[in-house]
């Protein structure tokens, strides 16, 4: 076969199924619904950028209507190019908004150098998001982590906080006023990097958080990598096991009644004349 035909091949299939795997997302945790205003965070990483290009795919072929805006925080970032996004947006014919928070200097100024800055980072991104996604009316907020991000999540929890506890598909705000969704959550890292690449997004490296060496998600992700190449398919089964729990095989007394535990018997069934034998 022609290298060309075979390379083409290859990446009409890694789309179909990226598309087909957001599509199930959806789906399963009616994360889009009929008239729905979905605010796609942009930041100029592979991950924002294929979770983007896959709502538009759905959202010309999908059996409701839909739309998408596509909204960046520029957090000041030394060096980050302003241009990129909203040149790469216009072309893409993608409504947007650039929204402008010196979270950077904030960040610096609080969290001492060689720290992991990612904690104040995500929740003054947060802040500003969900806020904004309410003066819009966005009735659902898109964030583009994927089906590792949710399992590295779920072992930083577990090894650093002593929490079983992992990244929803669909989320509600604390506050009840937003609703987030991850479309990506059924998507492995290595396809949406392949997609990236060939889809050749104008990518932005972030030397704000996810670049940080000692980061104990790096850390995490390398513990994973080394399961899933002695043992394939690992990773997959951790998160199917996210969306297969067994209250009751757990040991939490808030979420399960152990302490109320009464035994069903039949008073007719007891053995009686029981005899001890010695040896």
């Amino acid at each position: 076969m022609d290298p060309y035909i075979k390379k083409s091949n290859s990446r009409k299939k890694l789309t179909k199924r990226l598309r087909r795997l957001a599509g199930s997302a959806i789906a399963d945790y009616k994360m889009i619904e009929e008239g729905d205003l979905v605010m796609v965070c942009l930041s100029g990483g592979k991950d924002s950028y294929a979770l983007l290009d896959i709502l538009l795919g759905l959202c010309r072929s999908a059996p409701i209507s839909f739309d998408l805006v596509a909204v960046n925080l520029d957090q000041k970032q030394p060096g980050f190019p302003e241009d990129v996004l909203p040149k790469y947006l216009e072309m893409q014919k993608v409504p947007f908004y650039v929204l402008e928070k010196d979270t950077y200097s904030v960040v610096k100024s609080v969290i001492p150098d060689g720290k992991t800055t990612c904690g104040l980072c995500s929740r003054l991104r947060r802040g500003t998001l969900y806020g904004f996604a309410q003066e819009i009316g966005a009735t659902k907020i898109a964030l583009g982590h994927h089906l590792d991000d949710i399992v590295e999540t779920l072992f930083l929890n577990m090894f650093f906080q002593g929490k079983l506890k992992a990244m929803p598909p669909k989320l509600l705000s604390d506050d009840g006023k937003n609703i987030v969704i991850r479309p990506l959550s059924y998507c492995r890292e290595k396809d949406l990097l392949r997609y990236a690449k060939y889809r050749e997004f104008p990518l932005i490296p972030c030397n704000l958080c996810g670049s940080q060496e000692n980061l104990q998600r790096v850390k995490i992700k390398s513990m994973l990598a080394s399961w899933e190449k002695e043992f394939p398919g690992r990773v997959e089964n951790i998160f199917r096991s996210i969306q297969n729990i067994s209250l009751s095989q757990l040991g939490d007394f808030n979420l399960h009644n152990f302490a109320d535990m009464k035994l069903e018997r039949d008073s007719g069934l007891y053995l009686h004349n029981i005899h001890a034998v010695n040896s």
